[in-house]
């Protein structure tokens, strides 16, 4: 790097608010791959306004979001939070971490400083009039993903969170396993199990695509532990073993198939019949892996354009694609005729509730699940970690990122404060 970056500066007194604090930036004019568009700068602290908590980050985990950030694409984030009315000229990504509640505002009632948190990624307006009509507070307008639509996520030394996203550390997990795995677990366990009457039950053919990476990683054992038959894709023979040892019963490497991407018109006769191949190929490869002819009840998607008319082609009768993303892009096909006449599902999904989150927290913390935390970097290494899931040469599993050291003497330390 050409560029000198801040030195870390030391935590003060639990309950203080430094002036400053060291965070990974976005700023507009370095959109672009991640490695060159996060850096570290020194900037001003954030404090806690009346139900918010600040909390000083140990640990975070490295998701797309943000990798969307840095990019500026789909959503060029700094300009929104200017439409939104924040002067702010620069983006504080992360959307998941853990840490020690480090000063609490107004009107909190259930964290205090010294308490040992993990941090979910949703917000939402408490106060809002569909929430109070009692829609969920993830459908509602005012809902924001924390690190991305929001400002001052978890690649700092502070980030204000609301008090509802602070969930209690176990103490069986160290500081980066508990900072990598909630967006994605948390994520899968909706998918799976949020959406009544299609949710995982035994015996139950369920597809999960990108198994080796951190959402299908969790989205394995949680099809595993209900007694469900993970089928798994995966763009390489070395992250088979990985997606076994989780609960997999089979693995598809998509890299022998060449049919992805959007649909040709059936005027194209040749291209289109070239697709149809690939697709009946691929549905046949699941029936290989099952040892019968059975379609998947349930299919995990999240790669949007490249795979979402394969995943509505190889559903079965009656069952459900739920999907929490597009990697590939948001420009999908489906073929409407699957969609209507096999009566099939198409459901979009979003992060977690807050009961969601304690859920999978509960099941990683007693054993049922692991988190897969596969590479843990240091600070001055994020942008580097983002490339590499940019570029889809991650790990399998989770990387998660230190921040601050975890601090000594927990809630004795200092004396705690209300901003």
């Amino acid at each position: 790097m050409s560029h000198t970056e801040p030195s870390l500066p030391p935590l003060p007194a639990l309950g203080e608010i430094p002036e400053r604090m060291l965070a990974a930036v976005i700023r507009r004019e370095r959109y672009g791959p991640p490695i060159e568009a996060f850096r570290l700068e020194s900037v001003a602290t954030p404090r806690p306004g009346p139900g918010q908590v600040l909390v000083a980050i140990v640990a975070a985990g490295i998701n797309f979001n943000g990798v969307w950030a840095s990019l500026g694409n789909p959503v060029d984030t700094i300009a929104l939070h200017r439409q939104r009315g924040e002067e702010l000229d620069y983006h504080i990504a992360g959307s998941d971490g853990s840490g020690v509640v480090w000063a609490v505002g107004d009107g909190v009632r259930h964290v205090s400083p010294g308490d040992e948190v993990i941090l979910s990624g949703a917000q939402w307006d408490e106060s809002a009039e569909d929430i109070r009509l009692g829609i969920d507070p993830l459908a509602s307008r005012s809902h924001r993903v924390w690190g991305y639509e929001r400002n001052h996520g978890s690649f700092a030394q502070f980030s204000v969170v609301d008090e509802y996203q602070c969930h209690p550390k176990p103490p069986s997990l160290g500081w980066e396993e508990a900072g990598c795995f909630l967006v994605t677990a948390a994520t899968a366990y909706r998918q799976l199990c949020g959406w009544s009457p299609h949710t995982v039950r035994p015996g139950d053919p369920v597809l999960v695509w990108g198994g080796a990476g951190g959402l299908g990683s969790m989205a394995i054992q949680v099809v595993a532990r209900r007694g469900g038959e993970p089928v798994v894709v995966v763009s390489g023979a070395d992250r088979a073993d990985h997606c076994r040892r989780l609960g997999a019963v089979g693995v598809i490497d998509r890299r022998e198939f060449h049919h992805w991407g959007r649909v040709p018109p059936e005027q194209d006769g040749a291209a289109y019949a070239a697709w149809r191949d690939g697709v009946r190929a691929f549905n046949h490869a699941i029936w290989d892996v099952l040892g019968r002819r059975v379609n998947p009840s349930l299919v995990l998607e999240h790669p949007g354009r490249d795979t979402l008319p394969t995943s509505l082609y190889v559903c079965d009768n009656g069952g459900m694609v739920v999907t929490c993303g597009a990697t590939t892009g948001y420009d999908a096909d489906i073929d409407l005729r699957y969609l209507w006449m096999r009566q099939k599902r198409l459901q979009g999904s979003h992060f977690a509730s807050t009961q969601e989150c304690r859920a999978v927290i509960r099941m990683v913390s007693t054993g049922a699940m692991t988190p897969c935390l596969s590479r843990t970097v240091d600070f001055r290494q994020i942008g580097e970690a983002h490339q590499l899931m940019h570029d889809n040469r991650h790990p399998p599993g989770q990387m998660a990122v230190r921040i601050n050291p975890p601090p000594v003497g927990g809630r004795t330390r200092g004396s705690g404060g209300r901003a």
